[in-house]
């Protein structure tokens, strides 16, 4: 029987990593051995920051809520107090693209809130 070479089936599984490593820095794209360190490094920091993605947003959404009812003369926390008391279910996303886009329609949503608590 005669023996069998992984050559051809090496070569391509080599060019598959290097060419997933396209753009690393130094050894990272032209040695197989880092490169494929550095894509499993890569792969595991993609998988946890797509879902610390969301938490990032959230934060994001809740500043630009916060800084939206201050100049109306509320806090963040009673503002979302008052919508709650008044049987408002609008997602933090929302009020945040009201805040930047439709400040007319938030102001309402402010005195809303505002006459909730009063």
């Amino acid at each position: 029987m005669p023996r069998s070479k992984t050559g051809v089936i090496r070569r391509k599984k080599h060019k598959k990593i290097l060419k997933r490593a396209k753009g690393f820095w130094g050894l990272r794209s032209k040695s197989v051995r880092t490169a494929k360190q550095t894509l499993l490094n890569a792969g595991d920091y993609a998988y946890r920051d797509r879902r610390n993605k969301k938490n990032d947003m959230r934060r994001l959404w809740i500043s630009r809520i916060n800084a939206a009812t201050r100049l109306e003369g509320l806090s963040y926390s009673r503002f979302i107090h008052g919508l709650r008391k008044s049987n408002v279910e609008i997602n933090r996303k929302i009020l945040a693209d009201l805040a930047v886009r439709e400040p007319a329609a938030f102001n309402k949503l402010v005195d809303l809130a505002k006459s909730a608590q009063a």
